[in-house]
Protein backbone atom coordinates (compact mmCIF):
# COMPACT_ATOMS: atom_id res chain seq x y z
CA UNK A 1 0.00 0.00 0.00
CA UNK A 2 1.26 3.33 -1.13
CA UNK A 3 -0.12 6.21 0.93
CA UNK A 4 0.45 10.18 0.16
CA UNK A 5 -0.04 12.54 2.79
CA UNK A 6 -0.23 16.36 1.88
CA UNK A 7 3.06 16.45 0.31
CA UNK A 8 4.80 19.44 -0.87
CA UNK A 9 7.53 20.25 -3.79
CA UNK A 10 8.94 23.51 -4.76
CA UNK A 11 11.59 24.12 -7.17
CA UNK A 12 13.03 27.99 -6.63
CA UNK A 13 9.84 29.83 -7.46
CA UNK A 14 8.23 26.72 -9.06
CA UNK A 15 5.46 24.86 -6.83
CA UNK A 16 5.46 21.50 -8.39
CA UNK A 17 3.34 19.77 -5.92
CA UNK A 18 0.70 21.45 -3.62
CA UNK A 19 -0.58 19.39 -1.06
CA UNK A 20 -1.69 15.87 -3.24
CA UNK A 21 -2.73 13.07 -0.62
CA UNK A 22 -3.90 9.73 -1.90
CA UNK A 23 -3.56 6.24 -0.95
CA UNK A 24 -2.96 3.62 -3.58
CA UNK A 25 -4.13 -0.02 -1.65
CA UNK A 26 -2.99 -3.83 -2.11
CA UNK A 27 -5.21 -5.71 -5.21
CA UNK A 28 -5.77 -1.97 -7.05
CA UNK A 29 -4.44 -0.24 -9.68
CA UNK A 30 -4.46 3.61 -9.20
CA UNK A 31 -4.83 5.93 -11.72
CA UNK A 32 -2.54 9.71 -11.15
CA UNK A 33 -3.98 11.53 -14.03
CA UNK A 34 -3.63 15.19 -15.32
CA UNK A 35 -2.11 17.02 -17.61
CA UNK A 36 1.69 17.12 -19.11
CA UNK A 37 3.23 19.34 -16.39
CA UNK A 38 0.29 18.87 -13.66
CA UNK A 39 3.06 17.40 -11.29
CA UNK A 40 2.63 13.62 -11.67
CA UNK A 41 6.69 12.76 -12.43
CA UNK A 42 7.55 14.68 -9.37
CA UNK A 43 5.26 12.76 -7.01
CA UNK A 44 6.31 9.69 -8.59
CA UNK A 45 9.83 10.54 -8.33
CA UNK A 46 9.04 11.63 -4.41
CA UNK A 47 7.40 8.23 -3.78
CA UNK A 48 10.54 6.27 -4.82
CA UNK A 49 12.64 9.08 -2.62
CA UNK A 50 14.55 10.12 -5.52
CA UNK A 51 13.92 13.87 -4.43
CA UNK A 52 12.22 14.76 -1.18
CA UNK A 53 9.53 16.26 -0.44
CA UNK A 54 9.29 19.78 1.24
CA UNK A 55 6.66 18.74 3.61
CA UNK A 56 4.10 15.89 4.30
CA UNK A 57 4.71 12.34 4.36
CA UNK A 58 4.82 9.34 2.17
CA UNK A 59 4.58 5.94 3.91
CA UNK A 60 5.17 2.15 2.10
CA UNK A 61 3.18 -0.22 4.12
CA UNK A 62 2.59 1.93 7.13
CA UNK A 63 6.01 3.34 6.93
CA UNK A 64 8.89 5.84 5.39
CA UNK A 65 10.96 3.48 2.78
CA UNK A 66 13.37 1.72 3.83
CA UNK A 67 16.43 0.58 2.02
CA UNK A 68 14.83 -2.98 2.06
CA UNK A 69 11.66 -1.94 0.72
CA UNK A 70 13.26 -1.29 -2.66
CA UNK A 71 13.34 -4.74 -4.03
CA UNK A 72 9.80 -4.66 -3.47
CA UNK A 73 9.05 -1.91 -6.05
CA UNK A 74 9.78 -1.63 -9.44
CA UNK A 75 9.43 1.30 -11.23
CA UNK A 76 9.53 2.34 -14.85
CA UNK A 77 10.49 5.85 -15.45
CA UNK A 78 9.15 8.56 -17.70
CA UNK A 79 12.62 8.70 -18.95
CA UNK A 80 13.60 5.42 -20.55
CA UNK A 81 16.96 4.31 -20.29
CA UNK A 82 18.20 0.45 -21.08
CA UNK A 83 22.19 -0.73 -21.58
CA UNK A 84 21.75 -0.55 -25.35
CA UNK A 85 24.83 -2.95 -25.83
CA UNK A 86 23.74 -5.21 -23.71
CA UNK A 87 21.75 -8.40 -25.32
CA UNK A 88 17.87 -7.92 -23.99
CA UNK A 89 17.92 -11.33 -21.59
CA UNK A 90 21.44 -10.18 -20.36
CA UNK A 91 19.65 -7.08 -19.74
CA UNK A 92 16.73 -8.56 -17.84
CA UNK A 93 18.87 -11.03 -15.91
CA UNK A 94 20.64 -7.74 -14.48
CA UNK A 95 17.92 -5.95 -13.67
CA UNK A 96 15.97 -9.09 -11.81
CA UNK A 97 19.05 -9.36 -10.03
CA UNK A 98 19.97 -5.51 -8.87
CA UNK A 99 16.38 -6.22 -7.09
CA UNK A 100 17.76 -9.22 -5.08
CA UNK A 101 15.34 -11.75 -7.26
CA UNK A 102 16.00 -15.01 -7.69
CA UNK A 103 18.13 -15.73 -10.95
CA UNK A 104 16.28 -18.43 -12.34
CA UNK A 105 13.04 -17.34 -10.88
CA UNK A 106 13.33 -14.39 -12.24
CA UNK A 107 14.52 -15.70 -15.76
CA UNK A 108 11.63 -17.95 -16.10
CA UNK A 109 9.43 -15.03 -15.16
CA UNK A 110 11.18 -12.90 -17.92
CA UNK A 111 10.80 -15.61 -20.41
CA UNK A 112 6.91 -15.86 -19.93
CA UNK A 113 6.77 -11.56 -20.53
CA UNK A 114 9.13 -12.08 -23.33
CA UNK A 115 6.98 -15.02 -24.94
CA UNK A 116 3.86 -13.17 -23.86
CA UNK A 117 4.92 -9.74 -26.03
CA UNK A 118 5.82 -11.59 -28.70
CA UNK A 119 9.59 -10.45 -28.15
CA UNK A 120 10.85 -13.63 -27.63
CA UNK A 121 13.15 -14.39 -30.36
CA UNK A 122 14.67 -10.91 -29.61
CA UNK A 123 16.24 -12.39 -26.54
CA UNK A 124 19.62 -12.97 -27.84
CA UNK A 125 19.56 -9.84 -30.13
CA UNK A 126 21.44 -6.64 -28.15
CA UNK A 127 19.11 -3.91 -26.75
CA UNK A 128 19.92 -0.97 -29.79
CA UNK A 129 18.38 -3.81 -32.34
CA UNK A 130 15.09 -2.60 -30.95
CA UNK A 131 12.65 -1.01 -32.39
CA UNK A 132 11.17 1.51 -29.89
CA UNK A 133 8.25 -0.01 -28.86
CA UNK A 134 10.16 -3.23 -28.60
CA UNK A 135 12.71 -1.78 -25.69
CA UNK A 136 9.64 -0.15 -24.06
CA UNK A 137 8.08 -4.01 -23.46
CA UNK A 138 11.59 -4.81 -22.59
CA UNK A 139 11.76 -1.79 -20.07
CA UNK A 140 8.33 -3.36 -18.74
CA UNK A 141 9.62 -6.86 -18.28
CA UNK A 142 12.62 -5.30 -16.35
CA UNK A 143 10.30 -3.56 -13.77
CA UNK A 144 8.40 -6.48 -13.01
CA UNK A 145 10.74 -9.71 -13.84
CA UNK A 146 11.59 -9.95 -10.00
CA UNK A 147 8.11 -10.19 -8.74
CA UNK A 148 7.82 -6.59 -6.71
CA UNK A 149 4.53 -5.78 -4.60
CA UNK A 150 4.67 -2.30 -5.39
CA UNK A 151 4.62 -1.51 -9.16
CA UNK A 152 5.03 2.80 -10.19
CA UNK A 153 4.64 3.42 -13.51
CA UNK A 154 5.28 6.52 -15.41
CA UNK A 155 3.51 7.34 -18.32
CA UNK A 156 3.88 3.51 -19.49
CA UNK A 157 1.93 3.84 -23.01
CA UNK A 158 4.06 5.76 -24.34
CA UNK A 159 5.49 4.80 -27.77
CA UNK A 160 3.24 1.81 -28.21
CA UNK A 161 1.23 1.21 -30.57
CA UNK A 162 -2.77 0.08 -29.97
CA UNK A 163 -2.21 -3.66 -30.17
CA UNK A 164 0.93 -2.74 -27.59
CA UNK A 165 -1.25 -0.77 -25.52
CA UNK A 166 -3.96 -3.62 -25.11
CA UNK A 167 -1.31 -5.97 -24.50
CA UNK A 168 0.03 -3.51 -21.35
CA UNK A 169 -3.35 -3.07 -19.96
CA UNK A 170 -4.33 -6.78 -20.05
CA UNK A 171 -0.85 -6.97 -18.26
CA UNK A 172 -2.14 -4.59 -15.38
CA UNK A 173 -5.04 -6.41 -14.82
CA UNK A 174 -3.53 -9.95 -14.59
CA UNK A 175 -1.02 -7.86 -11.85
CA UNK A 176 -3.82 -6.78 -9.86
CA UNK A 177 -5.34 -10.17 -9.61
CA UNK A 178 -2.32 -11.18 -8.25
CA UNK A 179 -2.70 -9.02 -5.77
CA UNK A 180 0.01 -6.04 -6.41
CA UNK A 181 0.01 -2.56 -5.60
CA UNK A 182 -0.17 -0.55 -9.29
CA UNK A 183 -0.05 3.46 -9.21
CA UNK A 184 0.28 4.55 -13.05
CA UNK A 185 0.45 8.03 -14.26
CA UNK A 186 -0.98 9.22 -17.83
CA UNK A 187 -2.58 11.87 -19.98
CA UNK A 188 -4.32 9.45 -21.73
CA UNK A 189 -7.97 9.25 -20.24
CA UNK A 190 -9.04 6.33 -21.94
CA UNK A 191 -6.62 3.95 -20.50
CA UNK A 192 -7.41 5.41 -16.83
CA UNK A 193 -11.07 4.88 -17.64
CA UNK A 194 -10.36 1.12 -18.79
CA UNK A 195 -8.56 0.13 -16.11
CA UNK A 196 -8.48 2.46 -12.94
CA UNK A 197 -10.58 1.21 -9.90
CA UNK A 198 -10.05 5.25 -8.38
CA UNK A 199 -8.14 8.41 -9.56
CA UNK A 200 -6.34 11.34 -8.58
CA UNK A 201 -7.08 14.36 -11.35
CA UNK A 202 -4.28 16.97 -10.22
CA UNK A 203 -3.76 20.20 -12.16
CA UNK A 204 -1.33 23.10 -11.68
CA UNK A 205 0.23 21.40 -8.84
CA UNK A 206 -3.18 20.77 -7.26
CA UNK A 207 -5.85 18.12 -6.83
CA UNK A 208 -9.00 18.78 -9.14
CA UNK A 209 -10.76 15.70 -8.02
CA UNK A 210 -10.45 12.35 -6.49
CA UNK A 211 -12.67 9.10 -5.67
CA UNK A 212 -13.45 6.18 -7.24
CA UNK A 213 -14.42 6.21 -11.14
CA UNK A 214 -18.44 5.69 -10.23
CA UNK A 215 -17.96 8.38 -7.88
CA UNK A 216 -16.43 10.69 -9.85
CA UNK A 217 -18.79 10.48 -12.90
CA UNK A 218 -21.61 10.78 -10.63
CA UNK A 219 -20.47 14.11 -9.14
CA UNK A 220 -18.75 15.61 -12.33
CA UNK A 221 -20.70 13.68 -15.52
CA UNK A 222 -23.02 15.60 -17.78
CA UNK A 223 -25.00 13.39 -19.68
CA UNK A 224 -23.46 12.88 -23.30
CA UNK A 225 -24.85 11.17 -26.76
CA UNK A 226 -23.40 9.30 -29.60
CA UNK A 227 -24.81 9.81 -32.96
CA UNK A 228 -23.44 8.25 -35.78
CA UNK A 229 -25.05 9.72 -39.00
CA UNK A 230 -24.89 10.76 -42.54
CA UNK A 231 -25.60 14.38 -43.80
CA UNK A 232 -23.96 17.66 -42.28
CA UNK A 233 -24.27 18.24 -38.23
CA UNK A 234 -22.52 21.44 -37.83
CA UNK A 235 -25.69 23.38 -36.55
CA UNK A 236 -25.82 20.40 -33.75
CA UNK A 237 -23.08 22.49 -31.26
CA UNK A 238 -24.99 25.59 -31.85
CA UNK A 239 -28.49 24.29 -30.32
CA UNK A 240 -29.20 25.86 -26.88
CA UNK A 241 -29.29 22.51 -24.97
CA UNK A 242 -25.55 21.48 -26.35
CA UNK A 243 -22.77 21.93 -24.27
CA UNK A 244 -19.93 20.87 -26.23
CA UNK A 245 -19.71 18.55 -29.09
CA UNK A 246 -16.79 16.52 -29.97
CA UNK A 247 -16.31 14.92 -33.22
CA UNK A 248 -15.57 11.95 -35.16
CA UNK A 249 -15.79 10.78 -38.74
CA UNK A 250 -19.45 10.92 -39.69
CA UNK A 251 -20.12 10.14 -35.91
CA UNK A 252 -20.57 13.21 -32.91
CA UNK A 253 -21.14 12.63 -28.75
CA UNK A 254 -22.57 15.47 -28.06
CA UNK A 255 -22.57 16.47 -24.11
CA UNK A 256 -25.81 17.94 -23.22
CA UNK A 257 -26.79 20.39 -19.96
CA UNK A 258 -29.40 17.79 -18.59
CA UNK A 259 -30.52 14.21 -19.44
CA UNK A 260 -33.92 15.32 -20.36
CA UNK A 261 -32.32 17.53 -23.72
CA UNK A 262 -31.84 13.77 -25.30
CA UNK A 263 -35.62 14.15 -26.47
CA UNK A 264 -35.22 17.90 -27.75
CA UNK A 265 -31.88 16.53 -29.43
CA UNK A 266 -33.76 13.62 -31.41
CA UNK A 267 -36.08 16.27 -32.77
CA UNK A 268 -33.52 18.80 -33.55
CA UNK A 269 -32.05 16.09 -35.79
CA UNK A 270 -34.89 14.69 -37.52
CA UNK A 271 -35.54 15.82 -41.31
CA UNK A 272 -31.71 17.40 -41.26
CA UNK A 273 -29.68 14.18 -40.80
CA UNK A 274 -29.70 10.37 -41.88
CA UNK A 275 -29.44 8.88 -37.96
CA UNK A 276 -27.67 5.35 -38.13
CA UNK A 277 -27.43 5.67 -34.40
CA UNK A 278 -28.33 7.37 -31.51
CA UNK A 279 -26.95 6.47 -27.78
CA UNK A 280 -27.17 7.60 -24.45
CA UNK A 281 -23.89 7.18 -22.94
CA UNK A 282 -22.00 7.27 -19.63
CA UNK A 283 -20.14 10.51 -19.01
CA UNK A 284 -16.59 9.98 -19.70
CA UNK A 285 -13.65 10.69 -18.16
CA UNK A 286 -12.39 12.17 -21.40
CA UNK A 287 -15.15 14.53 -21.18
CA UNK A 288 -14.57 14.96 -17.17
CA UNK A 289 -10.99 16.35 -17.74
CA UNK A 290 -11.64 18.30 -20.75
CA UNK A 291 -14.11 20.35 -18.75
CA UNK A 292 -11.91 20.57 -15.55
CA UNK A 293 -8.86 20.67 -16.60
CA UNK A 294 -9.52 22.71 -20.33
CA UNK A 295 -6.85 23.51 -22.00
CA UNK A 296 -5.10 25.83 -19.53
CA UNK A 297 -1.67 25.28 -20.01
CA UNK A 298 -0.59 28.30 -17.92
CA UNK A 299 2.20 27.39 -15.41
CA UNK A 300 2.91 24.04 -16.89
CA UNK A 301 6.07 22.90 -15.17
CA UNK A 302 6.90 19.57 -16.93
CA UNK A 303 6.54 17.75 -13.73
Amino acid sequence: MIEVKKVVKQYDSVLAVDKISFTANSGEIFGLIGPNGAGKTTTIRMIMNIIAPDSGQILIDGHPMRESDKARIGYLPEERGLYKKMKVGELLAFLSEIKGGDRKACAERADKWLTRFGIYDWKERKVDELSKGMAQKVQFIGTVAHDPQVLLFDEPFSGLDPLSQDLLLQAFLDLKRQGKTILFSTHIMDHAEKICERILLINKSREVISGSLAEVKSRHGTPAVRIEYDGNAGFVAKLPFVKSVREFPRALEVELASVDDTDSLYSALAGKLKVRRFELLEPSLHSIFIRLVGTDKEGSTNA
